[in-house]
């Protein structure tokens, strides 16, 4: 009884139609209010087996949707605004998230919790996320160098990442080769044009995360003029999964990272130690 009381006014059937807010309901222990979740939902693994799949990205099942009489429906970004809009007009409660920064990625967290009337256990999760990312700084400044990361989303055309994407990096202790770009939320925006750009800012790392498909590192260091570029001189051409980097959620903020400071602490391993004065003394 006390629990059906404190949950009076708030969402008991939740449709999620990106992976980021299912994870994130689960890791609340809250799980038992998704009613339906998208097809590209990989976090948690048990997801997949508990709840029916209504949705793709930009495509969804709208009747199998109203079907199952959600109270809120929670989706991502301009690329969902159909969807939305669909919903909408046939009468349902929708709020898109439009997350791309690690201070918006806690903000929706936050933001979900409220909704769902959660606040404390949202704030127990935050708090460990946030020691999470404090631990792999901590990690990162013990290192002697820095290393130039190249981070691609696509590859044809190029897109570097977006800006979640490059704070972790930064996090990690690696510097993005593209900074300015990882600025722009949309994709479009981030496209490099001039493919011998890459070679020119030298980087140490390559990261590539192609969503919807496998990397190809020997595909990326055949590239013209690409041979010359460090990070394919030392090997240093590696995948980062896309469901652990590019979903705007938990799952970037620990796997994620995670994955990226393997990378760069790997390199840095493999330094030979800075030179000082006293070398030569």
């Amino acid at each position: 009884m006390a629990l059906m009381s404190s949950a009076r006014g708030f969402p008991q059937r939740i449709v999620c139609l990106t992976e980021e807010t299912t994870e994130t309901l689960y890791l609340l222990g809250e799980e038992r209010r998704i009613v339906g979740i998208s097809g590209f939902t990989v976090r948690p693994a048990r997801a997949r087996k508990e709840k029916p799949r209504v949705s793709a990205f930009t495509s969804a099942k709208i009747d199998r949707i109203l079907e199952l009489q959600p109270d809120l429906v929670l989706g991502f970004s301009d690329l969902q605004a159909d969807i939305a809009a669909q919903l909408v007009r046939a009468g349902l409660e929708v709020h898109l998230f439009n997350q791309r920064s690690v201070a918006e990625i806690f903000r929706m967290i936050r933001m979900l919790g409220g909704m769902i009337g959660c606040e404390a256990r949202t704030a127990e999760l935050i708090a460990q996320l946030e020691a999470g990312l404090e631990s792999a700084r901590v990690r990162a400044a013990a290192l002697l160098r820095r290393p130039r990361v190249y981070f691609e989303e696509w590859d044809e055309p190029l897109i570097s990442g977006i800006r979640w994407v490059s704070e972790l990096i930064g996090i990690a202790g690696g510097e993005d080769c593209f900074p300015e770009l990882s600025l722009q939320p949309l994709g479009r925006n981030r496209i490099i044009a001039d493919g011998g750009e890459v070679p020119r800012r030298a980087p140490d790392i390559i990261l590539g995360s192609w969503c919807g498909k496998k990397f190809q590192p020997a595909e990326v260091a055949a590239r013209p003029g690409w041979s010359t570029i460090p990070a394919v001189r030392s090997g240093f051409v590696r995948e980062i999964k896309s469901a652990v980097i590019l979903q705007p959620g938990p799952a970037a903020l620990t796997d994620g990272l995670q994955a990226v400071q393997q990378v760069i602490e790997e390199w840095a391993s493999r330094q030979p130690p800075p030179w000082t004065a006293s070398d030569t003394a």
